[in-house]
Protein backbone atom coordinates (compact mmCIF):
# COMPACT_ATOMS: atom_id res chain seq x y z
CA UNK A 1 0.00 0.00 0.00
CA UNK A 2 1.37 3.48 -0.93
CA UNK A 3 1.84 5.74 1.73
CA UNK A 4 -0.47 8.34 -0.10
CA UNK A 5 -3.11 5.66 -0.38
CA UNK A 6 -3.00 4.96 3.24
CA UNK A 7 -2.88 8.96 4.03
CA UNK A 8 -5.90 8.85 2.02
CA UNK A 9 -7.83 6.13 3.81
CA UNK A 10 -7.19 6.85 7.30
CA UNK A 11 -7.65 11.15 6.61
CA UNK A 12 -11.43 11.94 7.53
CA UNK A 13 -12.68 12.94 4.38
CA UNK A 14 -16.22 12.86 3.30
CA UNK A 15 -16.00 10.62 0.62
CA UNK A 16 -12.94 9.33 0.89
CA UNK A 17 -14.86 8.19 4.16
CA UNK A 18 -12.73 7.28 7.21
CA UNK A 19 -14.80 4.88 9.24
CA UNK A 20 -12.24 6.21 12.23
CA UNK A 21 -14.19 9.62 12.72
CA UNK A 22 -17.39 8.04 11.60
CA UNK A 23 -17.28 10.84 8.44
CA UNK A 24 -18.83 8.49 5.98
CA UNK A 25 -18.70 4.94 5.43
CA UNK A 26 -17.25 3.01 2.68
CA UNK A 27 -19.95 1.53 0.34
CA UNK A 28 -20.99 -2.19 1.47
CA UNK A 29 -18.76 -1.61 4.70
CA UNK A 30 -20.39 -1.25 8.25
CA UNK A 31 -20.20 2.49 9.21
CA UNK A 32 -18.31 3.03 12.93
CA UNK A 33 -19.26 6.09 14.10
CA UNK A 34 -17.81 7.22 17.34
CA UNK A 35 -19.69 6.74 20.87
CA UNK A 36 -20.99 10.07 22.00
CA UNK A 37 -20.84 10.34 25.98
CA UNK A 38 -23.32 13.04 26.86
CA UNK A 39 -22.91 13.12 30.60
CA UNK A 40 -21.65 17.16 31.55
CA UNK A 41 -22.99 20.12 31.43
CA UNK A 42 -19.81 22.67 30.76
CA UNK A 43 -16.39 21.53 28.75
CA UNK A 44 -14.55 18.62 29.64
CA UNK A 45 -11.40 19.30 31.84
CA UNK A 46 -9.69 15.53 32.07
CA UNK A 47 -10.73 12.34 30.87
CA UNK A 48 -8.77 8.83 32.31
CA UNK A 49 -9.13 5.01 31.34
CA UNK A 50 -8.35 2.58 34.03
CA UNK A 51 -5.37 -0.07 33.73
CA UNK A 52 -7.98 -2.36 32.20
CA UNK A 53 -8.96 -0.08 29.90
CA UNK A 54 -12.95 -1.45 30.92
CA UNK A 55 -13.69 1.87 32.88
CA UNK A 56 -13.37 5.46 31.22
CA UNK A 57 -13.43 8.00 33.86
CA UNK A 58 -14.67 11.75 33.13
CA UNK A 59 -14.54 14.95 34.82
CA UNK A 60 -15.49 18.64 33.92
CA UNK A 61 -15.97 22.04 34.64
CA UNK A 62 -18.98 20.87 36.38
CA UNK A 63 -18.92 19.30 39.66
CA UNK A 64 -20.44 15.64 38.13
CA UNK A 65 -17.34 12.87 38.19
CA UNK A 66 -18.58 10.24 35.58
CA UNK A 67 -17.85 6.59 34.87
CA UNK A 68 -18.67 4.72 32.20
CA UNK A 69 -18.43 1.36 30.05
CA UNK A 70 -16.11 2.15 27.54
CA UNK A 71 -16.69 -0.38 25.23
CA UNK A 72 -20.41 0.85 24.40
CA UNK A 73 -20.49 4.30 26.13
CA UNK A 74 -22.95 3.28 29.37
CA UNK A 75 -22.46 5.46 32.17
CA UNK A 76 -21.87 3.72 34.86
CA UNK A 77 -22.38 5.71 37.71
CA UNK A 78 -21.29 9.08 39.27
CA UNK A 79 -19.64 10.28 42.33
CA UNK A 80 -21.18 12.85 43.58
CA UNK A 81 -19.91 15.60 45.88
CA UNK A 82 -18.14 17.76 44.65
CA UNK A 83 -19.29 21.87 45.01
CA UNK A 84 -16.93 23.44 41.83
CA UNK A 85 -15.24 22.36 38.68
CA UNK A 86 -12.80 19.24 38.97
CA UNK A 87 -9.72 19.61 37.04
CA UNK A 88 -8.41 16.12 37.56
CA UNK A 89 -8.93 12.67 37.96
CA UNK A 90 -6.92 8.87 38.46
CA UNK A 91 -8.03 5.47 39.31
CA UNK A 92 -5.42 3.38 41.21
CA UNK A 93 -3.49 -0.05 39.47
CA UNK A 94 -6.66 -2.32 40.62
CA UNK A 95 -9.48 0.07 39.87
CA UNK A 96 -10.48 0.06 43.77
CA UNK A 97 -9.82 3.43 44.52
CA UNK A 98 -10.46 7.21 42.59
CA UNK A 99 -9.21 9.99 43.10
CA UNK A 100 -10.57 13.49 42.22
CA UNK A 101 -9.29 17.36 42.92
CA UNK A 102 -11.37 20.28 42.35
CA UNK A 103 -11.85 24.32 42.69
CA UNK A 104 -13.74 23.30 45.72
CA UNK A 105 -10.58 23.66 47.14
CA UNK A 106 -10.63 19.70 47.89
CA UNK A 107 -9.33 16.37 46.87
CA UNK A 108 -11.38 13.63 47.23
CA UNK A 109 -11.02 9.56 47.66
CA UNK A 110 -14.20 7.49 46.31
CA UNK A 111 -14.81 3.50 46.61
CA UNK A 112 -14.99 2.97 42.62
CA UNK A 113 -17.62 0.60 42.83
CA UNK A 114 -19.96 1.95 44.99
CA UNK A 115 -19.39 6.01 44.16
CA UNK A 116 -18.99 6.12 48.29
CA UNK A 117 -16.37 8.98 49.65
CA UNK A 118 -13.66 7.81 51.52
CA UNK A 119 -12.06 10.57 51.67
CA UNK A 120 -12.05 14.47 51.78
CA UNK A 121 -8.36 16.17 52.01
CA UNK A 122 -9.19 20.22 52.28
CA UNK A 123 -6.84 22.53 50.70
CA UNK A 124 -6.27 26.31 50.80
CA UNK A 125 -7.03 26.89 46.80
CA UNK A 126 -7.95 24.64 44.02
CA UNK A 127 -6.36 21.11 42.98
CA UNK A 128 -5.32 21.17 39.71
CA UNK A 129 -3.37 18.11 39.31
CA UNK A 130 -3.72 14.61 41.49
CA UNK A 131 -2.53 10.78 40.79
CA UNK A 132 -1.87 7.32 42.40
CA UNK A 133 1.63 6.03 42.33
CA UNK A 134 2.29 2.62 40.98
CA UNK A 135 0.85 0.67 43.79
CA UNK A 136 -2.19 2.66 44.77
CA UNK A 137 -0.89 3.19 48.59
CA UNK A 138 0.55 7.02 48.08
CA UNK A 139 -1.26 9.80 46.40
CA UNK A 140 0.12 13.16 45.28
CA UNK A 141 -1.83 16.37 44.24
CA UNK A 142 -0.83 19.94 43.06
CA UNK A 143 -2.69 23.49 44.52
CA UNK A 144 -2.68 26.03 43.00
CA UNK A 145 -0.96 29.80 43.51
CA UNK A 146 -4.13 31.97 44.21
CA UNK A 147 -5.87 33.95 47.05
CA UNK A 148 -2.28 34.67 48.31
CA UNK A 149 -1.24 30.80 49.11
CA UNK A 150 1.50 29.49 47.18
CA UNK A 151 1.75 26.42 45.21
CA UNK A 152 2.35 23.15 46.72
CA UNK A 153 2.55 19.37 45.90
CA UNK A 154 1.33 17.39 48.66
CA UNK A 155 1.60 13.32 49.11
CA UNK A 156 -0.43 11.50 51.70
CA UNK A 157 0.00 7.53 52.63
CA UNK A 158 -3.36 6.10 52.84
CA UNK A 159 -2.32 3.15 54.52
CA UNK A 160 -1.69 5.55 57.81
CA UNK A 161 -5.22 6.74 58.54
CA UNK A 162 -4.16 9.68 60.70
CA UNK A 163 -2.47 11.60 58.03
CA UNK A 164 -5.90 11.56 56.04
CA UNK A 165 -7.93 12.35 59.57
CA UNK A 166 -5.67 15.37 59.98
CA UNK A 167 -5.90 16.56 56.86
CA UNK A 168 -1.46 16.40 57.27
CA UNK A 169 0.43 15.38 54.25
CA UNK A 170 3.42 13.10 55.14
CA UNK A 171 5.32 15.55 52.51
CA UNK A 172 4.30 19.25 51.19
CA UNK A 173 6.79 20.53 48.38
CA UNK A 174 6.40 23.89 47.78
CA UNK A 175 7.37 25.09 43.92
CA UNK A 176 8.47 27.59 42.01
CA UNK A 177 7.03 31.15 43.64
CA UNK A 178 6.88 32.37 39.72
CA UNK A 179 4.98 29.25 38.14
CA UNK A 180 2.39 27.41 39.57
CA UNK A 181 2.23 23.60 38.57
CA UNK A 182 -0.37 23.05 35.57
CA UNK A 183 0.06 19.17 34.90
CA UNK A 184 1.90 16.21 36.67
CA UNK A 185 2.29 12.94 36.74
CA UNK A 186 4.11 10.06 38.69
CA UNK A 187 7.47 9.06 37.39
CA UNK A 188 8.77 5.51 36.66
CA UNK A 189 8.19 2.92 40.05
CA UNK A 190 7.04 5.86 41.92
CA UNK A 191 10.21 7.42 42.78
CA UNK A 192 9.49 10.88 41.51
CA UNK A 193 6.77 13.73 40.23
CA UNK A 194 6.99 14.95 36.71
CA UNK A 195 5.55 18.37 36.93
CA UNK A 196 4.38 20.98 34.39
CA UNK A 197 4.40 24.42 35.06
CA UNK A 198 2.88 27.61 33.55
CA UNK A 199 6.13 29.45 32.08
CA UNK A 200 7.06 25.66 30.47
CA UNK A 201 9.27 24.70 32.77
CA UNK A 202 9.50 20.83 33.64
CA UNK A 203 10.57 19.81 37.08
CA UNK A 204 11.36 15.74 38.79
CA UNK A 205 10.65 16.09 42.30
CA UNK A 206 12.06 13.25 44.42
CA UNK A 207 8.66 11.60 46.10
CA UNK A 208 11.14 10.68 49.07
CA UNK A 209 12.62 14.03 49.56
CA UNK A 210 11.03 16.88 48.03
CA UNK A 211 14.02 17.55 45.91
CA UNK A 212 14.25 18.90 42.83
CA UNK A 213 16.32 16.16 40.68
CA UNK A 214 16.29 17.53 37.29
CA UNK A 215 14.94 20.74 35.56
CA UNK A 216 14.72 21.53 32.46
CA UNK A 217 12.69 24.49 30.14
CA UNK A 218 12.02 23.00 26.36
CA UNK A 219 8.10 24.57 26.39
CA UNK A 220 8.22 28.41 25.72
CA UNK A 221 4.36 28.63 27.36
CA UNK A 222 2.04 26.69 29.36
CA UNK A 223 2.53 22.92 29.79
CA UNK A 224 -1.37 22.03 29.94
CA UNK A 225 -0.93 18.29 29.79
CA UNK A 226 1.47 15.22 30.43
CA UNK A 227 0.87 11.29 29.87
CA UNK A 228 3.57 9.06 30.43
CA UNK A 229 3.94 5.73 28.01
CA UNK A 230 2.55 2.62 28.48
CA UNK A 231 6.24 1.50 30.13
CA UNK A 232 6.91 4.69 31.62
CA UNK A 233 9.85 5.32 29.75
CA UNK A 234 8.63 8.18 28.34
CA UNK A 235 6.51 11.06 28.49
CA UNK A 236 4.20 13.43 26.21
CA UNK A 237 4.05 17.56 26.73
CA UNK A 238 1.17 19.30 25.23
CA UNK A 239 2.04 22.61 25.58
CA UNK A 240 0.52 27.07 24.53
CA UNK A 241 3.52 26.98 22.71
CA UNK A 242 1.33 24.94 19.78
CA UNK A 243 3.92 22.18 20.36
CA UNK A 244 3.80 18.29 22.02
CA UNK A 245 7.26 17.34 23.18
CA UNK A 246 8.58 13.23 23.77
CA UNK A 247 10.67 13.65 26.80
CA UNK A 248 12.96 10.45 28.48
CA UNK A 249 11.13 9.98 32.19
CA UNK A 250 14.33 9.45 34.09
CA UNK A 251 16.63 12.28 32.23
CA UNK A 252 13.77 14.37 31.08
CA UNK A 253 16.22 14.76 27.92
CA UNK A 254 13.92 16.02 24.76
CA UNK A 255 13.52 13.14 22.02
CA UNK A 256 11.18 14.57 19.94
CA UNK A 257 8.94 17.32 19.21
CA UNK A 258 5.21 17.83 17.27
CA UNK A 259 4.80 20.79 15.74
CA UNK A 260 0.75 22.45 15.04
CA UNK A 261 -0.44 26.04 14.08
CA UNK A 262 -2.27 26.29 17.25
CA UNK A 263 -2.39 25.66 21.65
CA UNK A 264 -2.01 22.11 22.37
CA UNK A 265 -4.16 21.09 25.51
CA UNK A 266 -3.50 17.28 25.38
CA UNK A 267 -1.36 14.75 23.84
CA UNK A 268 -1.33 10.59 24.43
CA UNK A 269 1.24 8.25 23.00
CA UNK A 270 -0.51 5.12 21.57
CA UNK A 271 0.47 1.70 23.61
CA UNK A 272 0.81 -0.31 20.69
CA UNK A 273 2.44 1.66 17.37
CA UNK A 274 4.88 5.06 17.65
CA UNK A 275 1.94 6.95 17.03
CA UNK A 276 1.02 10.03 19.42
CA UNK A 277 -2.25 11.49 19.30
CA UNK A 278 -2.63 15.59 19.86
CA UNK A 279 -5.57 17.24 20.56
CA UNK A 280 -5.81 20.95 20.95
CA UNK A 281 -7.36 24.49 19.00
CA UNK A 282 -7.37 28.05 19.65
CA UNK A 283 -8.24 29.64 22.64
CA UNK A 284 -11.47 28.48 23.96
CA UNK A 285 -12.42 32.40 24.57
CA UNK A 286 -11.73 32.93 20.54
CA UNK A 287 -13.52 29.59 19.43
CA UNK A 288 -16.78 32.30 18.77
CA UNK A 289 -15.55 34.14 16.37
CA UNK A 290 -14.29 31.41 13.59
CA UNK A 291 -16.08 28.40 11.91
CA UNK A 292 -15.24 24.79 13.21
CA UNK A 293 -13.54 24.00 10.03
CA UNK A 294 -10.78 27.41 10.87
CA UNK A 295 -10.98 26.48 14.70
CA UNK A 296 -8.72 23.52 13.90
CA UNK A 297 -10.70 21.09 16.05
CA UNK A 298 -9.39 18.06 15.19
CA UNK A 299 -7.25 15.20 16.51
CA UNK A 300 -4.01 14.89 14.98
CA UNK A 301 -2.40 11.80 14.85
CA UNK A 302 1.96 12.21 14.12
CA UNK A 303 4.42 9.29 14.10
CA UNK A 304 6.54 9.38 16.73
CA UNK A 305 9.79 8.63 15.22
CA UNK A 306 9.66 11.16 11.85
CA UNK A 307 7.50 13.31 13.97
CA UNK A 308 5.08 13.71 10.76
CA UNK A 309 1.16 14.01 11.03
CA UNK A 310 0.16 11.51 8.89
CA UNK A 311 -4.05 11.42 9.83
CA UNK A 312 -6.70 13.70 11.33
CA UNK A 313 -10.32 12.92 13.34
CA UNK A 314 -12.63 15.65 13.12
CA UNK A 315 -15.67 15.99 15.45
CA UNK A 316 -15.54 18.47 18.38
CA UNK A 317 -17.11 22.15 18.19
CA UNK A 318 -14.83 23.35 20.27
CA UNK A 319 -11.31 23.05 21.07
CA UNK A 320 -10.50 19.23 22.25
CA UNK A 321 -9.09 19.51 26.29
CA UNK A 322 -8.24 16.21 26.97
CA UNK A 323 -7.32 12.77 24.95
CA UNK A 324 -6.41 9.18 26.40
CA UNK A 325 -5.33 6.32 23.96
CA UNK A 326 -7.35 2.63 25.51
CA UNK A 327 -4.73 0.41 26.56
CA UNK A 328 -5.11 -1.91 24.05
CA UNK A 329 -4.17 0.44 21.45
CA UNK A 330 -7.18 -0.22 19.18
CA UNK A 331 -9.51 2.94 20.22
CA UNK A 332 -9.47 6.38 21.79
CA UNK A 333 -11.19 8.84 23.03
CA UNK A 334 -11.32 12.94 23.35
CA UNK A 335 -13.11 15.27 25.68
CA UNK A 336 -13.62 19.06 24.07
CA UNK A 337 -14.91 22.10 24.96
CA UNK A 338 -18.36 21.57 23.95
CA UNK A 339 -18.78 19.29 26.70
CA UNK A 340 -18.82 15.77 25.02
CA UNK A 341 -16.47 12.81 25.21
CA UNK A 342 -16.18 10.62 21.87
CA UNK A 343 -15.09 7.63 21.69
CA UNK A 344 -13.19 6.64 18.74
CA UNK A 345 -12.64 2.91 17.59
CA UNK A 346 -10.19 2.30 14.86
CA UNK A 347 -10.67 1.17 11.66
CA UNK A 348 -8.68 -1.90 10.25
CA UNK A 349 -6.89 0.34 7.80
CA UNK A 350 -5.28 1.92 10.42
CA UNK A 351 -3.85 -1.45 11.78
CA UNK A 352 -2.31 -2.44 8.32
CA UNK A 353 -1.14 1.28 7.66
CA UNK A 354 2.47 1.56 7.09
CA UNK A 355 4.67 4.79 7.47
CA UNK A 356 6.90 5.07 4.60
CA UNK A 357 9.47 7.51 5.40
Amino acid sequence: MTRKLSLALFRCVPHIASRVCGAGAIPGAAEMKPILLQGHERSITQIKYNREGDLLFTVAKDPIVNVWYSVNGERLGTYTGHTGAVWCVDADWDTKHVLTGSADNSCRLWDCETGKQLALLKTNSAVRTCGFDFGGNIIMFSTDKQMGYQCFVSFFDLRDPSQIDSNEPYMKIPCNADAKITSAVWGPLGECIIAGHENGELNQYSAKSGEVMVNVKEHSRQINDIQTSRDMTMFVTASKDNTAKLFDSTTLEHQKTFRTERPVNSAALSPIYDHVVLGGGQEAMDVTTTSTRIGKFEARFFHIAFEEEFGRVKGHFGPINSVAFHPDGKSYSSGGEDGYVRIHYFDPQYFEFEFEA
